[in-house]
């Protein structure tokens, strides 16, 4: 895996802490990781090239 910098604003790691404090994640890496995923699956991967 590669390390990258990432910038958020404070509601957002506010939201990624209850995630991982409800045990949903286990942490922000791993919550992070699943939402790129969702929205490449979403914007990218499923996309129909016409």
């Amino acid at each position: 895996m590669e390390i990258i910098t990432l910038h958020l604003p404070k509601s957002y790691l506010e939201g990624l802490e209850k995630l991982i404090s409800w045990g949903i994640y286990p942490n922000r890496s791993e919550a992070i990781r699943v939402a790129v995923r969702d929205l490449l699956k979403q914007e990218v991967w499923n996309r129909r090239e016409d």
